[in-house]
């Protein structure tokens, strides 16, 4: 399956739930669940102490992420293809022109 069938199935499944929200609120959702994906690194860490390890809702929080994103591109008419395409282009130029995927300096 790739991203455009999976924006469909995601878009279909919130159309039959009602799950039609605003733009805000979808925006809200994400970064709580970010923070929840967050908690399990601390978990999966011992709070920094060791190395991860994944915990056992570290799959469920990143499907959380996951849809809340897609939900976003749906609401947005964004092509997610389009939007991974893009950046990994503008990664390879940063890499190409500086030798690092960081986008300071």
């Amino acid at each position: 399956m790739n991203l455009s069938q999976i924006q469909g199935m995601v878009k279909e499944f919130t159309r039959s739930k009602n799950m039609d929200s605003g733009i805000s609120m979808r925006i809200i959702d994400l970064a709580s669940e970010v923070g929840e994906l967050s908690k399990e690194v601390l978990k999966g860490t011992d709070y920094g102490s060791k190395n991860f390890k994944k915990t056992e809702e570290w799959q469920s929080e990143i499907g959380d992420v996951l849809f809340s994103l897609i939900c976003i591109a749906n609401q947005t008419d964004t092509n997610l293809e389009d939007s991974l395409n893009y950046v990994l282009d503008k990664y390879e130029k940063r890499f190409a022109n500086k030798g690092d995927l960081g986008s300071g300096r």
